[in-house]
């Protein structure tokens, strides 16, 4: 995730900080043995100090408490005195402070067996809003997003190809529209505006059918710099297909798994990389390229040809497919749930893109042992499902020695994980913790 500082933001922690009263109540209260989600947030080997810097430790309490309530739900104080190794009356001032800056809320009381009924928190839907937005080859779409992962306000527009100077007053009028439509006071809980696109636009010419010259601009389009002097909030980027990764971790199927693989159908495929809980953009912000993964499949090997799983499991593909045949292929960039029968050339792309995602699936899995691989995209509910379906049997005539097969599975966020992934990235710079810590057990 690249975060571009724009002139006159507090300094980082500054805007989540706890009020003033947090800070004689936690110089006697922080001794002890660090709970679970303390120890595993430090990491392996990791010292944890916790009282040298008054201010850190109230910023970094604030956002471990925020961040385990959005991981469990809900949860009540004793759950978050134990997870956190926090004293009660500590753990009491922060959830005080928090309400107060309307950050979190009180759930409905749980009876339990024995004792009064607790009382547990959860996050304020209206506590914090931010903007996402994904740039694809063949549309663009723009959300805001609250605090539980809501989509409040969403945009979307098709092209032939991306623009950048049209990308550019979508995304200005939109945020403009959004933040008229919310409430006044509302306004100053915007945290920010996240991007997620491919890293490069510029590339696949021929296979966008785009003239070069509109491509080759993408190389000199900065936009986080544009939005930064466009915006009074910080901006952030990140590529595409981890950011759709990074959306199903937080509100789909990533607490069934440790680590995943994750595969995303768009106009061109990508991904994404989740190991220990947490997102994996590697060195560059490029880990998860699987559309770049290569192949010989069925029908290539004979003739010597290496394709890219891009060329197996993509939109662009269908959409040839179609047009081979004279058939309108627009349905596909307005919105998966408009899709028509397509008929037999849906039936050939399925069987192509099963075979290209069984063999990327046993070729990530030979790098690192995935339990499982997630397969979401920019498609109808019953498509997605036979795509998986089709992959399942795929894999299952492949050669498997010496490795265990992951299980495939179908995504749970669905066609906006790409906006939602990039509105994520304010929310988690700001607010939270993306880290395995979210994933400890509260019961």
């Amino acid at each position: 995730m690249v975060r571009h500082k724009v002139e006159g933001e507090p300094d980082s922690g500054s805007a989540d900080m706890l009020s003033d009263t947090l800070s004689g109540t936690l110089s006697g209260t922080l001794s002890g043995t660090p709970g679970p989600a303390m120890l595993q947030f430090a990491g392996p080997g990791a010292s944890v100090n916790r009282g040298s810097n008054q201010i850190g430790v109230r910023a970094y309490n604030e956002r471990l408490v925020l961040a385990l309530v959005r991981r469990h739900g809900q949860l009540a104080r004793a759950d978050i005195a134990r997870l956190t190794g926090l004293s009660a009356q500590t753990v009491s001032v922060i959830i005080r402070a928090l309400e107060k800056d309307g950050l979190i809320t009180q759930g409905e009381r749980v009876r339990g067996r024995v004792g009064q009924p607790s009382m547990p928190m959860r996050l304020a839907a209206d506590g914090v809003f931010s903007f996402g937005l994904k740039i694809g080859r063949r549309s663009a779409e723009i959300i805001l997003m609250d605090f539980l992962g809501a989509i409040r306000e969403r945009r979307h527009i098709t092209y032939r190809w991306p623009v950048p100077g049209e990308i550019r007053r979508f995304a200005v009028e939109s945020v403009a529209a959004f933040t008229a439509a919310l409430e006044p006071a509302k306004r100053d809980r915007i945290a920010g505006l996240g991007i997620a696109l491919p890293f490069e636009l510029w590339n696949w010419v021929e296979e966008v059918g785009a003239p070069a010259e509109d491509l080759d601009a993408w190389l000199g389009a900065d936009l986080v710099s544009d939005f930064a002097k466009a915006f009074s909030f910080p901006v952030f980027v990140q590529n595409d297909g981890t950011a759709a990764c990074g959306a199903e971790l937080t509100f789909g199927r990533g607490p069934e798994f440790t680590d995943f693989v994750y595969f995303f159908i768009g106009s061109f495929i990508g991904g994404g990389v989740v190991l220990n809980n947490t997102l994996y953009p590697g060195r560059t912000g490029n880990a998860g390229a699987l559309g770049s993964m290569p192949m010989r499949m069925r029908g290539t090997w004979e003739r010597g040809e290496t394709l890219q799983l891009i060329d197996t499991a993509s939109l662009f593909v269908l959409e040839r497919m179609l047009q081979e045949r004279h058939l309108p292929s627009d349905d596909l960039w307005l919105s998966p749930e408009n899709w028509r029968n397509f008929g037999t050339p849906l039936d050939e792309w399925v069987a192509l893109a099963a075979r290209g995602l069984a063999h990327a699936t046993v070729a990530a899995a030979s790098v690192i042992d995935f339990p499982a691989a997630v397969i979401d995209g920019w498609l109808p509910g019953n498509v997605r499902h036979r795509i998986v379906e089709a992959t399942r049997v795929e894999l299952s005539c492949l050669d498997l020695q010496g490795l265990r097969a992951p299980k495939i599975i179908e995504g749970k966020v669905g066609v906006h994980a790409k906006a939602m992934g990039a509105a994520s990235l304010p929310l988690s710079n700001r607010y939270l913790f993306d880290q395995s810590v979210l994933f400890k057990d509260a019961g």
